[in-house]
């Protein structure tokens, strides 16, 4: 199995997942957006068996639209968020797929709450789920 390794931008802390991921998404939620920084997100869940963190981190956790708390992991020396888990979706830890630094990363399959995505952005592909 293939290993892909995220880092955030110092290199301290690090998540090490191992096969393919079970899901890639785009997010256009405002949180996601106030989160990145960016118009929308990119992550990859992992089963959190094959998922594992290391190097120093902090947490914060905010409740999401569904009610549900959502926990991210970040370095506290440069901020990048390296992993986070939600609520609704126990058993799996997200990273952003930007933390993996590689341009060859699987494209994503979902892009949700695209009642919230900004005008000028287009998600194309002919194999991804739009929902908003």
């Amino acid at each position: 199995m293939t290993d892909h390794v995220a880092t955030c931008r110092c290199g301290q802390l690090q998540a090490r997942c191992t096969g393919d991921p079970v899901r890639v998404s785009v997010c256009h939620c405002l949180a996601c957006q106030q989160r990145t920084g960016s118009a929308f997100a990119v992550q990859a869940r992992w089963p959190d068996e094959r998922f594992e963190l290391t190097g120093t981190f902090s947490e914060w956790s905010r409740a999401g639209d569904s009610g549900g708390r959502a926990t991210y992991r970040f370095c506290p020396d440069c901020g990048s968020t390296v992993a986070y888990v939600n609520d609704g979706m126990a058993g799996v830890t997200a990273v952003p797929v930007g933390a993996f630094a590689d341009p060859d990363f699987p494209s994503p399959k979902f892009s949700v709450y695209e009642e919230r995505k900004h005008r000028w952005t287009a998600i194309v592909g002919d194999d991804i789920e739009h929902m908003d």
